[in-house]
C-alpha cells in the first residue's frame, strides 16, 4: 500500500532533482569595463594578476565563512529570520547538513575563492551525547574532505562553537563550573582532530562568553588562570597529534558579555606574555570588533602586526553608530587600503587570510545577493591592495613618516632608543640645548596624501 509523501520528503525529492543549487549563476568572471548595474562580475579582483611580485590570490587569500553565509537566516536582536534557502528542509538532520555543504561548495567554486572556514556546530548537529555529536560531525567531515578535494578548496581555519549552547552561559574555559570547562576541552579535542583531518591551516579561539557581566560574582584572576591552563592543554594535544596549524585568538571587546577578556589586540598580547604563550599563538583580527573597542578600523591590525602577531583577518565592517556587531561586508576602500598596506608591510598574511565573517543584510534575501556581497567585498580589497602597493612603491608617505622620527637616528636620541642613555645625560643635554621646539605633525598632509592614492 502506497503512503502519501510527507512535506519533508517532497522537499528532499525536489532538491535531488535539481542539478544546481545556484541555477543561472555561472563562474564569476573578471570584467573591468562592466557598467554600474552589472553585479555578478569582478571589476578589480583578478586572481592571477601580479601585484608587487605576487598574485592577488596570494596576497588576499579570500575565505568564505560558513556560519553567516550558509547558516545565517537574516535574524537580528530585534527580529526573526527572513532568509529561507531552497536547499533547506527545515530540520537539523545530518542529511540536511550534507546537502547544505554541497550547496556551499558550489558557491565557493562559482565565486572562485580558495578557502572556507567553519565552527564545528555549524557543520553538523549536536546529538544527545558527546559521542553522538562526534559521530554526526564525522559523517559531515568525511563529505567535506571529499568536496575539498573535488573542488580544490582548502580550509583556512576551523574553530569550536563554545558560546551558543546553554552549558556555556557562564563561559567555557572561564566557566565557574569545572564540569563545563571539561566539556569544552573535550569538544576542542575533537575540533583539533577535525582540523588536522581537513588540513586546516589555522585553528581559532573566539571567547564569546569568556568574560563577565558583573565583577560582583566574578573572580577574574581565577578565570584568566583557568583560560591559560585550557590553552596549555590545547598546545599539548596539538603537538601530540602532530597538527601543524597556527593557533589564533580573536579579540572582541563586548557583546554578548559586558566585558570579554580578549578585549582588543593589546589585551590579548598582554595575556599571552603574562602566561608565556606568545610563541604558540597569533591573533585573528576582526576590524568590526576593533571599532567596538573604541579604536579606528585598522588599529588592531596595525598593533598585532607591529609585534609579529598578526595571523589572520576577519574581513568585515560594522556600523559604529549602532554600537553592536553588525558583521557587514567591507565596502570602504580607505579601510581596505590601510589593512592591505599592513599586510604588504609584513610580507603577507599566510597561513592566515581574509575571511569574510560577514552576512548579507536581513533584507537581502535572494540567492544572488550572497554572490554580490562577496564579489563587491573582494573587489574592494583588490582596490585596497593596489592602492597599498602604490603607496609602498612610491614611498612618499614612508619618507614623510621617517622624517618625523629623524632625531631618533643619531645623537642622544639613538642612545635612548638603544637603551644606552641615562637620566643624567638627558638633563645635561637639555641644560646645554634648552627647550625643545617640536615640529608640526602635518596630520592633514598625511590624510591628503592617502586620499591621493584612493
Amino acid at each position: 500500500m502506497s503512503q502519501t509523501p510527507t512535506k519533508r520528503q517532497k522537499v528532499i525529492t525536489q532538491i535531488a532533482k535539481e542539478e544546481e543549487f545556484f541555477p543561472g549563476i555561472g563562474r564569476i568572471q573578471y570584467k573591468p569595463d562592466a557598467g554600474a548595474s552589472e553585479a555578478l562580475v569582478f571589476r578589480h579582483y583578478q586572481a592571477e594578476e601580479e601585484v608587487l611580485g605576487r598574485t592577488m590570490q596570494d596576497w588576499l587569500r579570500f575565505s568564505v565563512c560558513y556560519w553567516h553565509s550558509f547558516r545565517g537566516v537574516g535574524s537580528d536582536p530585534f527580529g526573526t529570520g527572513t532568509i529561507k534557502r531552497h536547499w533547506e528542509d527545515g530540520t537539523d538532520s545530518v542529511e540536511n547538513a550534507k546537502r547544505r555543504l554541497r550547496a556551499a561548495f558550489e558557491f565557493f567554486s562559482k565565486l572562485g575563492n580558495k578557502y572556507w572556514t567553519f565552527h564545528d556546530r555549524d557543520l553538523a548537529p549536536e546529538g544527545r551525547t558527546l559521542a553522538e555529536t562526534n559521530a554526526n560531525l564525522d559523517q559531515v567531515v568525511a563529505l567535506a574532505a571529499e568536496l575539498q578535494k573535488t573542488h580544490g578548496i582548502k580550509l583556512l581555519w576551523a574553530t569550536c562553537n563554545l558560546f551558543v549552547h546553554p552549558r556555556y552561559m557562564h563561559g567555557a574555559a572561564t566557566s565557574c563550573d569545572a564540569h563545563v570547562t571539561t566539556y569544552a576541552a573535550a569538544q576542542v579535542k575533537k575540533g583539533l582532530e577535525v582540523a588536522k583531518k581537513l588540513g586546516a591551516e589555522n585553528f581559532v579561539f573566539w571567547g564569546g562568553r569568556e568574560g563577565y557581566h558583573s565583577l560582583l560574582n566574578t573572580d577574574v584572576r581565577a578565570e584568566l588562570d583557568h583560560l591559560a591552563a585550557f590553552y596549555k592543554m590545547v598546545i599539548a594535544y596539538k603537538e601530540k597529534i602532530g597538527y601543524k596549524g597556527q593557533l589564533l585568538i580573536e579579540p572582541k571587546a563586548k557583546e554578548p558579555t559586558r566585558h570579554q577578556y580578549d578585549y582588543d589586540a593589546q589585551t590579548v598580547m598582554a595575556f599571552l606574555h603574562q602566561y608565556n604563550l606568545t610563541k604558540h599563538f597569533k591573533l585573528n583580527i576582526e576590524p568590526n570588533h576593533t571599532t567596538l573597542a573604541g579604536h579606528p578600523y585598522e588599529h588592531d591590525v596595525v598593533f598585532a602586526s607591529a609585534y609579529g602577531l598578526l595571523g589572520s583577518i576577519d574581513a568585515n565592517t560594522g556600523s559604529p553608530d549602532l554600537g553592536w556587531d553588525t558583521d557587514q561586508f567591507p565596502m570602504d576602500v580607505r579601510s581596505c587600503t590601510m589593512v592591505m598596506k599592513t599586510v604588504i608591510d609584513q610580507g603577507g598574511i599566510a597561513p592566515g587570510g581574509l575571511n569574510f565573517d560577514a552576512k548579507v543584510r536581513r533584507e537581502s534575501t535572494e540567492l544572488k545577493d550572497l554572490f554580490i556581497a562577496h564579489i563587491a567585498a573582494m573587489d574592494t580589497f583588490a582596490r585596497g591592495l593596489k592602492n597599498a602597493a602604490n603607496i609602498i612603491s612610491e614611498g612618499v608617505m614612508a619618507k614623510a613618516l621617517n622624517t618625523r622620527y629623524l632625531s631618533w637616528n643619531s645623537g642622544l636620541g639613538a642612545r635612548i632608543a638603544g637603551g644606552e642613555a641615562s637620566l643624567e645625560e638627558c638633563e645635561k643635554e637639555i641644560l646645554e640645548r634648552g627647550e625643545p621646539t617640536p615640529a608640526s605633525g602635518h596630520q592633514e598632509h598625511f590624510e591628503a596624501m592617502l586620499n591621493h592614492y584612493l
